[in-house]
């Protein structure tokens, strides 16, 4: 007891500072377990891979190869090198302005078809372009200028490689996943790490020349790819790659004709039918498997024909709403032809595309609009949930209710008369995917309230919901309503919504 108490006199002699310090040795800081009082996620949740993929939104296909020269859709294999023979030297430069200026954020260019035929000088087979019928097809590497002119205009960029090789003959052994296909898809991710997407497509197998057997080879796609391996490798290479077809991280909508179902989810089943449910999506899905929608935007097929034309601007603008503005991505095809550049009409027809879209989709009136909502989740120690967080731009911050609520309201309302058409909705689905209802609204006083969507199912939102007021995606524009609010009400989710942005146009 002495001894306790000569220390305690030996502690308040040497003063406050360095007696707090003696009490605080050795006491750990207290660790809440969720200090910005964030709600629980919802499983299945996207990848951040796949997260910065969604974000795209609107990109280009780039069918161009063999096919270009023979007018097939699908070459046999068996196809002279020679063929593949440039009117001028390939311009993927050209490419990727002329989509950059329709409003799309990036490409991928098809470098190696079903028919085996490479883009590039590959060391896993002889047929490629190194054997072809003129100097601008042997001096040509799609990879390589595809990437180099993507990265000079800021535009993200992948490639279309299939898995099927019509003219291998190693097809369907085991030497063609280990010294050919694989090989080729390491060659290919070596031209950037900075890749968003990666095509597989055609993997199934079938006929073809096979190095000269003309057979028919069949194989089961799920083992014989070695698809855990290519994953991994791939994502060594490019951490922010996306793997579509065989590679699972993105999945089909399944109709190639520009729309995905009105209730879209983005959580899926494994061994989904694209043809059934690609559309829809499954509500309790397990995995994260959002859909992409692949469409052409001219009418002779993937790859140029001649005599082909291309979509108008108000088709395309309808095809937008109905895969961007449905929680799907669009991957719009723009073959080039013989010179190795898109023809000058469907150059056109991107520009006036592009026109539209930023006329109409370019001025959100949310930004000026006043917001309130029904109820506001706590706020944390570095986060809150406020109304306002739906309108700051900042794809980080979010609107969300309180745990145990899956019913709410959020109101915009503005000092004058706004002609709003359109309302986009967008849901923080780092958390995952939740809202299953909603219904939009609109008031010329804030007093009165008018249903909008026509009988368009408001359903699910997920990353992007791009609502047509008036009800049609066919005849969206129009003259629009004159509003001095707008109201957003969540009538079910699968537990408290959350939404990072509300955007009226």
């Amino acid at each position: 007891m002495i001894v306790r108490l000569k220390s305690l006199v030996l502690l308040l002699s040497l003063g406050p500072a360095t007696w707090l310090s003696a009490q605080n040795a050795g006491v750990q800081p207290q660790t809440l377990p969720n200090p910005d009082n964030e709600p629980a996620p919802v499983f299945p949740v996207p990848s951040e891979r796949q997260l910065k993929w969604q974000s795209t939104e609107f990109y280009a296909f780039f069918h161009y190869g063999m096919n270009t020269y023979t007018d097939r859709e699908w070459g046999n294999g068996d196809e002279a090198e020679a063929l593949f023979a440039p009117t001028a030297k390939p311009n993927p430069m050209q490419w990727l302005k002329a989509v950059k200026a329709a409003g799309m954020k990036g490409g991928i260019a098809v470098v190696k078809h079903h028919d085996g035929f490479c883009l590039w000088p590959t060391a896993t087979t002889t047929h490629n372009i190194t054997k072809a019928g003129n100097e601008h097809g042997r001096s040509t590497n799609i990879p390589r200028d595809f990437a180099a002119a993507a990265r000079k205009l800021g535009l993200k960029y992948g490639f279309y490689v299939s898995p099927w090789d019509r003219n291998s003959a190693y097809y369907g052994t085991d030497r063609y996943v280990s010294d050919v296909f694989l090989k080729q898809c390491a060659e290919l991710a070596n031209y950037g790490n900075d890749q968003f997407e990666m095509w597989f497509d055609g993997a199934n197998g079938g006929s073809g020349y096979y190095g000269g057997r003309k057979t028919t080879v069949k194989i089961d796609r799920e083992t014989y790819y070695d698809v855990p391996n290519l994953r991994d490798s791939i994502h060594n290479v490019c951490p922010n790659i996306i793997l579509w077809g065989v590679g699972g991280e993105a999945r089909w909508i399944g109709n190639e004709s520009g729309w995905a179902g009105e209730t879209n989810w983005s959580p899926e089943e494994r061994g989904y039918s694209p043809e059934g449910n690609g559309m829809y999506g499954t509500m309790n899905g397990w995995y994260w498997l959002p859909g992409e929608s692949d469409a052409k935007f001219t009418d002779k097929g993937w790859f140029w024909h001649p005599g082909q034309k291309s979509l108008t601007p108000e088709r395309t603008f309808q095809m937008y709403l109905e895969t961007v503005g449905r929680n799907s991505t669009l991957i719009l095809n723009c073959p080039p032809d013989r010179s190795g550049r898109l023809p000058q009409d469907e150059v056109e027809s991107l520009r006036r595309f592009g026109q539209l879209l930023r006329q109409r989709l370019g001025r959100n009136l949310a930004l000026k609009a006043k917001v309130d909502a029904s109820c506001v989740r706590s706020a944390g120690v570095n986060r809150d949930y406020n109304a306002r967080n739906l309108t700051d731009g900042n794809a980080s911050t979010y609107w969300c209710a309180p745990d145990g609520t899956v019913k709410a309201t959020i109101t915009l309302s503005w000092n004058q008369l706004q002609t709003v058409r359109y309302v986009v909705l967008q849901e923080y689905i780092r958390l995952g995917q939740r809202v299953k209802s909603f219904v939009v609204e609109t008031s010329v006083d804030g007093v009165n309230w008018e249903k909008r969507g026509g009988n368009i199912p408001t359903t699910t939102i997920g990353y992007k919901r791009l609502l047509p007021l008036n009800g049609s995606t066919a005849d969206s524009f129009g003259d629009g309503y004159r509003v001095k609010a707008l109201r957003l009400t969540i009538t079910d989710a699968k537990a408290c919504p959350t939404l990072s942005e509300i955007a009226v146009y």
